[in-house]
Formats: C-alpha cells, structure tokens, sequence
C-alpha cells in the first residue's frame, strides 16, 4: 500500500508530504475523543514500514526527537492502567480487562517504528542515534509495564513486549538489558537508566506510588538488571523508593522492597551504603521486620540483613581480641528466641535454613550463644516437618557447623547433644519416610555423632558401645558403628 494512499485513510490531506506534519495529524487524530484508534495505530504502522528512511528521518533536530516523542507518549498513555485512589494499591482483575488488547495495538505499532530506527542506525543514519536515545526510556518503560505477569496483560501482549524490549536492545547496538540501561564499558553508548528513574521518579513518591499498581513492578525488574559499578551511580534514585515500598502494612509490598532493597545491598559499594547513614536506616527497618510472623516477609529479610551486616560490622579477623558484641549478637539473639517459640512449620523451614548462615558469619563469635542454641538445635530435631524435612535437614547443618567452629565448648555440651541425635536417629528410623530422604538425615546425624566423638577425644564412642543392641533398630546400629569404629575427619 502507497503512502499517499495510507494518509487518505488517516484522513491527512495528501499536500502534506514532510514527516513532522503528517506525525502531528496523526496524534491530533489519535487524541480525538471518539477517534478509532487501533485503526489509526495499524496504519501508521504500515506507514513506518513503507516509508523511506531518509522521509521518516530526514534531518538530527530537536523539533524531529520532540515530534516523535510526543507521539509515542501519546500512544503509551492509551493502555495505561487506570489509577488507584484506594489504600490497598489494587483493583479488582475487571478493571484491567481492556489493557492488554490496547497495549498490544500500540506494541506492534512501535514494533514497526523501532525497526525503522534500527536500520536507520545500521546505515549511519544523521540525526537517529539522539532520536533513539530520546524515545528508548519511554518505549523502555511502556515493554517492562506490560512484560511481566500480571493482571493487566495476557501472553499476547507479553510476547510483543518482549518483543519490542529485545529490539530495542539490538537496534541500540547492546548485548543486554544491563547494556541498554548503563551504557557500554568505556564506548560512545549511554545509558537509558537515568532517564527511565526521571520518568518514574513523579510516580515514586509516598503520595502517588500507590495509584499505579504498575509502577513498582517496573521499578523492581528495572533494578534487578543493573549492577556494579552502575548502580551505585543512580544510589540516590533508587534507595528511597525501595525503602518506601518495603515500608509498606502490605506484605506483598513488603517483599517486593526488601527483594529491591538486597540487590542494592549486594550490588553498591559499602562504603556508599554507610555514607550519610543510609546502611544504619536500612538496618533498622529491616530489623523491625523480624517482629513479623509472615513467612514470605522473613524468607527475604533475613538474607539481606545478613548481606547488610557484612557492610556495617568489621570482618571477624580485624575486630581484635577480646571480641566484642556488635549486631551479629543482637539480630542472632532476636532470631534464637522467635526459633524457640515458633510453631508454624513455614517459619521453623526459613529460620533453620538461614541461621546456618549466622553461624558461618559469626565464627567462634557463636560461642556467646552456645546455650540458646542449643536449645534451638534439641527443639528442632524432636519435630518433624515432613515429607521434606527441611527444617532437621537445616538445622544438622547447623549443629555440624557448630560443632566445626565452637570444638572447644562442645565437651560440656556432650550429653545433651549426644542424647537428642540418638533420639533423632531412633525418630528417624521409624518414620514413614522416602528411602532417599531416611539416608540422608541419618548421615548427616552420624556425622555429627563423629564430630562430637573427635571433640570428646574418643571419649563419646566409649560410651555408645554401651548402647543396648536389642532396643534400637538395624540402621540406627550402623551410624553408632560408623562412629565407634570410624575416626572422625574434620
């Protein structure tokens, strides 16, 4: 199909021949109140496809970037989502509906135009290279709303999204999504993130985060992608507003900014966390999130508040003797007594599962904490959390790492230890569980028999040679056999 005959269905007088006049007609039409507009969007694709490069960008101007603009900010406000001015942040599914067949319309249509811009690029085209650097964080912005699962898209619309997002990432001549939003290593490419967190930035603060339930989303998948050294570069944009969403009474919210929250802690220098007390702020916000009793909220704080202690707390080897208590001890101290009243499995699963990564970070520094730990360790080796039993699985881990670091207090802790794992492997022996499973915790139960045994200095096999062979099971005798006739490697 002709231009000339592609303008007349446009209803754009045919005299009109240069491309700043028929883009103007063309999102005067589309902001018409009863204007069709995926028929527009549709034609103006095939406008792009059949027209000649050096038509659609005949010179480098900022009246052609701030044409082309205005039409593609135009086109990303037709699906965009309708604001929220409840406190929860949410609407129902409904209200969606029509979304994503609106963003697909406007999609395919940028689709169009970006493949244009990418040969224009290829060619050396004058004036193309500011004109894609102009539209990027928009398009940029507008693939990423509607590139991710949620209820305002569908597999259509996520598939074009996607679509437009990797041709944005060949056309501007990157290798990936970190490419396109930083820049190249020492090239000419700039990156788009700055402009993109401009943007978001209006729609980011504590009065308006809310109504658009898209704009966190955004700002999360966009943060994940970039790392160091970039990040610590756009510190100041992105530290508040993950620090407001993690503040948030919803948990999902919550989630959603501790998640944005870690990635910065693992990805921005420490000394750029501790300068003007960001670190501290952090630690305490996420310290008053251990209060919390939802499992989701606690599986991701406690990770970064291990990652963020690295930044505030010196390494074990410089602090000197004496050690003395720094927040390892606190946060341990808090998590050991929610262990010890914690009845609901979930929770048993996170904390086990994390306080082995305590106990690596602390060193002999667990010594001051031997007592409660025990305790912990006893109480989580009596219940079962099957049929995965994650939560004794974690917790062997834990005892054996223990035993690894704290040798010399083990001793006085023998009879205690010693009679919960043989209890455990009497437990364990009889339970309904998976073969596979059943050797596992057996094993690693053993194991701990035999550190206990070295740190005893053999005194510990001695004893379980007392052991009455008619009270306990044919695999329960193994371990005590591996432990009595097997010398302990640590």
């Amino acid at each position: 199909m002709s231009l000339e005959r592609l303008l007349r269905d446009l209803t754009i007088e045919s005299e009109i021949k240069d491309v700043f006049s028929v883009l103007s007609e063309i999102r005067e039409r589309f902001e018409e109140r009863d204007s069709d507009r995926s028929s527009i969007l549709s034609r103006t694709a095939e406008v792009f496809r059949v027209s000649a490069v050096s038509w659609l960008f005949p010179e480098s101007s900022s009246r052609l970037r701030s044409t082309y603009a205005e039409l593609v900010i135009s086109w990303t406000k037709h699906p965009a989502l309708p604001l929220c001015d409840t406190d929860s942040g949410t609407l129902p599914d409904t209200s969606y509906e029509q979304i994503p067949g609106k963003a697909l319309a406007v999609g395919e249509t940028l689709l169009a135009l970006t493949a244009r811009l990418g040969e224009a690029l290829t060619y050396g085209h004058s004036g193309v290279k500011a004109l894609f650097h102009t539209l990027s964080p928009v398009l940029c912005v507008f693939s990423v709303t509607h590139l991710q699962k949620q209820p305002w898209t569908d597999e259509t619309s996520r598939k074009c999204a996607l679509e437009l997002l990797n041709r944005m990432i060949t056309a501007g001549g990157s290798v990936s999504v970190q490419d396109l939003l930083c820049g190249s290593d020492g090239g000419s490419n700039t990156g788009i993130l700055g402009a993109i967190l401009d943007i978001l930035q209006p729609d980011m603060t504590k009065e308006n985060w809310k109504r658009n339930e898209a704009v966190k989303h955004v700002f999360s998948w966009l943060l994940v992608q970039v790392g160091r050294p970039c990040l610590a570069d756009y510190l100041d944009k992105v530290f508040p507003p993950s620090l407001l969403i993690s503040d948030d009474y919803r948990t999902e919210n919550k989630v959603l900014g501790v998640h944005c929250l870690h990635h910065i802690v693992l990805h921005v220098p420490a000394a750029d966390l501790r300068q003007f007390n960001r670190a501290q702020v952090l630690y305490d916000a996420l310290y008053n999130h251990l209060y919390t009793s939802e499992a989701p909220l606690i599986q991701v704080v406690l990770p970064c508040l291990i990652d963020l202690l690295s930044v505030l707390e010196k390494p074990l080897s410089t602090t000197g003797l004496p050690r003395t208590p720094n927040r390892h001890d606190g946060v341990l101290r808090l998590i050991l007594t929610h262990m010890e009243m914690e009845h609901k499995l979930a929770l048993r699963r996170i904390y086990a599962s994390n306080l082995l990564l305590f106990v690596e970070k602390m060193g002999i520094g667990i010594t001051r904490h031997l007592k409660r730990l025990e305790r912990v360790i006893v109480g989580y080796l009596e219940v079962s959390d099957g049929p995965e039993e994650k939560a004794r699985l974690s917790i062997l881990e834990v005892l054996e790492s223990t035993i690894q670091v704290a040798w010399p207090r083990m001793e006085c802790r023998l009879s205690i230890l010693t009679r919960s794992l043989l209890r455990f492997l009497v437990d364990v022996s009889t339970e309904p569980l998976s073969p596979e499973l059943t050797e596992e915790l057996l094993k690693r139960a053993s194991r701990c028999l035999l550190l206990l045994d070295r740190c005893s200095q053999g005194r510990l096999g001695v004893e379980l040679k007392e052991v009455d062979n008619s009270c306990v099971s044919e695999r329960v005798l193994k371990c005590i056999r591996d432990v009595t006739h097997t010398e302990c490697v640590s």
